[in-house]
Order: C-alpha cells, then sequence, then structure tokens
C-alpha cells in the first residue's frame, strides 16, 4: 500500500486485526519491509496488528533528494502513523530501523508503547567515514547498488544460512540490488553523523536491544551499550547470527520477539 504525500509516496504493509495492538517494523539500510517475513505469522497469531514500513528510496518508497537525517526517517515513521490514524505502537527496528527508532523514542516517544531495536548502535562509529565513503563511491560511481550486493548480505547471513535456503538468500540480495542509489545514499549520510548516547538515560520506556553474536558492522559491545544507557534497558544475543539473527535463526528470534511483546501487552 503507498501513502501519498506531496512529492512522494511512502510504502507500507499493514495486516492483522483491526483492534490488534499495533507492532511497527523498521528495516536495514538496502533492504525492505520484507525482512521481517519470518517474523509477521507468529506475529498475527498471536493477535497483533502488523505494520512494516519502507524508508525514503527503498522498497515500494520513493526517495528524496539530498542527505537524510535521523530526525528525517523517524518523522517518516510518524507521518505514516497519522495517516493510518495509530495512536500508539510497539516498535521494532533493525539496523539503521534500530537508529532511528531511537530518534522516534527520543523525538516521538508519546506514540511508543515498547521498543526491540536489533543489530544497531547509539552512535556513528570512529574510524567508519572511509567504508562509507568506498561504497558511496561505488553507488555514485555504478548508479547502482549491484557492486556492493554480495558484500553486503555476505556481512547479513551466513553462508550456512545461503546453503540451506538459497531462494530466500538471492531475494535478500535482489532487494539490495533494487534500492535506489538516491535512498541508498541520502541513508548513509544519516548513519554518517548521529550519536545519541547523552539522551538516551532521559527514555522512560521498555526497550530490549538484540543482537547476532557474529555482526561485525553493528557488533554486540555497541548494542550493549544502548542497553545499557536506557533505564531499564535488555539486552538479548543470538549465537552462530551475523546482521540478520531474524532471518537466519527464526524460531530463536521469534520466541525472544513474543516474549518480550506478550510481557508488554
Amino acid at each position: 500500500m503507498l501513502l501519498p504525500l506531496k512529492d512522494r509516496s511512502i510504502a507500507y504493509d499493514l495486516v492483522g486485526p483491526e483492534n490488534g495492538p499495533v507492532v511497527c517494523m523498521t528495516h536495514s539500510l538496502a533492504s525492505d519491509g520484507g525482512m521481517w517475513a519470518e517474523q509477521v505469522p507468529p506475529l498475527l497469531a498471536a493477535g497483533f496488528r502488523v505494520l512494516s514500513l519502507d524508508m525514503r528510496g527503498h522498497g515500494g518508497s520513493g526517495p528524496v533528494p539530498g542527505d537524510y537525517t535521523m530526525s528525517d526517517l523517524a518523522a517518516d515513521v510518524a507521518v505514516v502513523l497519522d495517516g493510518l490514524s495509530i495512536a500508539r505502537v510497539h516498535f521494532m527496528g533493525l539496523s539503521i530501523g534500530g537508529m532511528l527508532g531511537q530518534a522516534f523514542a527520543l523525538e516521538h516517544g508519546n506514540r511508543l508503547l515498547s521498543a526491540m531495536w536489533c543489530d544497531t548502535l547509539p552512535y556513528t562509529p570512529a574510524g567508519s567515514d572511509d567504508v562509507w565513503r568506498q561504497r558511496v563511491d561505488t553507488v555514485r560511481g555504478a548508479n547502482s547498488l549491484a557492486p556492493l550486493a554480495d558484500q553486503t548480505i555476505e556481512r547479513w547471513l551466513t553462508d550456512a544460512f545461503k546453503a540451506r535456503n538459497a531462494g530466500r538468500y538471492k531475494q535478500i540480495r535482489d532487494t539490495i540490488i533494487g534500492t535506489t542509489p538516491a535512498g541508498y545514499l541520502g541513508c548513509v549520510a544519516a548513519i554518517r553523523d548521529f550519536d545519541f548516547t547523552a539522551r538516551l538515560p532521559s527514555l522512560k520506556l521498555p526497550v530490549l536491544v538484540v543482537c547476532g553474536s557474529d555482526d561485525a558492522g553493528t557488533p554486540p559491545d555497541g548494542n550493549r551499550k544502548i542497553a545499557s544507557l536506557v533505564p531499564g534497558g535488555r539486552y538479548e544475543e543470538i549465537a552462530n547470527a551475523r546482521h540478520f539473527p531474524n532471518v537466519e535463526h527464526p524460531d530463536t528470534f521469534n520466541r525472544i520477539m513474543m516474549g518480550w511483546l506478550n510481557a508488554q501487552r
């Protein structure tokens, strides 16, 4: 479905009972709402209503020219909630989806019942600028994310997952390639310039942080840091998983997710 705005549209999917508590999901860089496919069935079975959004320039959402900020991306979530007349949600975001989720909690905290942030960071990591510059130059030079597809998905999922689920692996790789250069570059600008560490202790909502044990891009230490900064924050780690533990080990992830959400409803 599309929410039409003045200069673009935001793509979203909303399924489940109209009177069910809403779980709002935001995805990683160069992905889309489909990365949560393994989580939707248990959420629906438990009576939740599931809202997944595509960030600007990702999936079915139109890009916006120029650099983005985490506040911009969080504001897009608020626009969708307003457009759908949804007052409050349980939030779940992974990678940049968790970063913008932190911005949403800090700037729109009255809209949240709880937050689950996965494989993410509370700030731009030191020394990452050269890595991002190389990726930005590659995408600009090719006007495509195709040259980044293999290295990106190899950071997200293990070879063992590829061997046992080649179709899902290809589906996710194809989504990387399908991301618009403008959307990717705009979101990279947001990742290269944010720091929530001083503000996270002000949050007053239930927060769970989850991370794959072998995530090199947003490693466990950074995720533990978030949980330690938020009053009452909890941390869970999933063994033998990289950046997409929800896809790599859905049974383990879903058990954690459902235990968390059922405790908050």
